[in-house]
């Protein structure tokens, strides 16, 4: 079976679904689209083994609540700070596109990259406000992701589910903001992010985001 995935470079979620993928050992191809006038295209198509589910119906539970924090609550967090970010470090979109297979210069991105924060910054209706609230409850959202780890909900490497690549796709995503990483470099969601997705572009530098 072939896929065609289509991504947008730098996306957590993509990253998460592409892991899901490469667990599988499917082969498949990928498109991408540039940023923010990507929209959601196609579900990717996924064999039943190895399962990204649980078995037990209790841990299956476990795991989708997990996930469905993660995809309502947490992800759009990551959103909201880097694209605030970028308002106050622009330039720093060059480093997020290094591996992309976009063929899109440097040089024109840098021209272009103010417009595309303040729109990108529009559409997730995110600005300092946001980042500041985000910021103070982000040690509370990690405590909650490392008691997943704590209790086996999420945390095999070895057999990652679906809320593990929910979670620590956001997390390895938060990684690259050093304003945030303080908050996260120490804790186990950090090691369970950079085990799954151990190579992440981009660093949003220390000043892009206003202290919590």
């Amino acid at each position: 079976m072939r896929l065609h995935l289509y991504v947008v470079h730098g996306s957590h979620p993509c990253a998460a679904v592409e892991k899901a993928i490469a667990i599988k050992g499917l082969t498949y191809k990928v498109t991408e689209w540039p940023p923010p006038l990507q929209a959601p295209i196609q579900k990717a198509l996924l064999v039943p083994e190895p399962p990204l589910l649980p078995a037990d119906p209790a841990a299956r539970a476990r795991v989708e609540e997990a996930e469905l924090w993660g995809d309502e609550i947490f992800q759009p967090i990551a959103r909201e700070l880097i694209w605030a970010g970028f308002r106050h470090s622009p330039a720093a979109m060059v480093s997020y596109g290094e591996h992309s297979r976009l063929p899109l210069p440097p040089a024109a991105i840098r021209v272009t990259a103010p417009l595309i924060a303040r729109l990108g910054a529009q559409l997730n209706r995110t600005d300092d406000d946001v980042v500041r609230s985000d910021l103070r409850a982000l040690p509370t959202q990690l405590d909650r992701i490392d008691s997943w780890i704590a209790d086996g909900t999420i945390g095999d490497r070895e057999h990652p589910n679906a809320a593990d690549l929910q979670l620590a796709s956001t997390v390895r995503l938060m990684l690259t903001f050093a304003d945030a990483r303080l908050l996260i470099e120490s804790r186990p969601c950090a090691d369970l992010a950079r085990a799954l997705f151990p190579d992440a572009d981009g660093e949003l530098p220390a000043g892009s985001l206003p202290a919590a």
